[in-house]
């Protein structure tokens, strides 16, 4: 009788959820974000967390630090004043999208490449970071470029939900790709054997390296990763305003400073083609 009842809570917890989630969604896309944060002073926004160079928790501190982190600070100051303050929230691939269209998040700021496929979802601002996809692979490995890939018996190792992982079908459909949560899992999967390389956008990946020297990134971009800032449907003002933004902070020269904070001592990175 007991786990009966326990089964009839947690059915309804779950219909209880389902319908919060449903009218959060609902009034998510009547609400004015834009005035929303400059009424609260806030911009909440979506970053990764598991990310070295652009998103990543500092275990000593328990901060989040990188480059995307420094740019919505930054861009949060054009936009609120000098006293505008952020909130950020841990996003992987997977729950970037959904957070967001729930209103747990203002905008999306984490590696997120701008697809026509994502655009049917959300509205995109004009890239800030251009990269390209890349494989990263034990040192001493036989696999140089995405074609050692493309052969029966090889496994590539990416981030469910993420762009990189459709993109394989496409320049190597022969392999297998064996999915991962974040790109923790996906470097620990590297490291014991479960796959032939990694591959995701070379920023990310020259930071993996970085911190993993027995591993490099090899083969160069086999394609352009336009990153963009997302938010929800219906915010054009609030687009625009990360735009101009965007466009401020690129002005006034912090842009190429975080570029050069973040990157510039990065071994087989090209920073100054990112430079604006």
């Amino acid at each position: 009788m007991k786990k009966f009842s326990r089964l009839i809570s947690l059915g309804a917890i779950c219909l209880l959820t389902l319908l919060t989630l449903s009218g959060c969604s609902s009034s998510v896309s009547k609400k004015d974000v834009l005035t929303a944060d400059q009424q609260s002073n806030r911009i909440t926004w979506g970053v990764k967390a598991d990310t070295r160079l652009f998103g990543l928790e500092n275990i000593r501190t328990g901060k989040l630090e990188g480059f995307e982190i420094d740019l919505a600070k930054a861009m949060t100051k054009k936009i609120l004043g000098p006293d505008g303050k952020c909130t950020f929230v841990p996003v992987t691939s997977g729950t970037r999208v959904p957070l967001l269209k729930n209103g747990n998040i203002d905008a999306i700021m984490a590696t997120m490449t701008i697809t026509p496929e994502r655009a049917k979802q959300v509205d995109f601002t004009h890239s800030y970071f251009d990269a390209g996809q890349s494989l990263l692979v034990k040192k001493g490995s036989p696999i140089k470029n995405i074609s050692d890939l493309n052969k029966p018996g090889k496994v590539i190792l990416g981030v469910a939900g993420s762009n990189s992982v459709k993109n394989v079908a496409k320049y190597a459909p022969k392999a297998r790709v064996l999915q991962l949560s974040d790109y923790a899992q996906a470097m620990t999967a590297l490291k014991s054997k479960q796959g032939n390389a990694l591959t995701t956008d070379n920023g990310i990946l020259y930071g993996m390296a970085a911190e993993n020297p027995g591993y490099e990134v090899v083969g160069g971009n086999f394609t352009k990763e336009p990153y963009g800032i997302a938010v929800n449907k219906n915010q054009d003002r609030f687009r625009k305003k990360l735009n101009w933004a965007l466009e401020q902070v690129e002005k006034d020269g912090t842009y190429n400073r975080l570029l050069v904070k973040w990157f510039g001592n990065v071994k087989g990175f090209n920073y100054q083609e990112m430079k604006r």
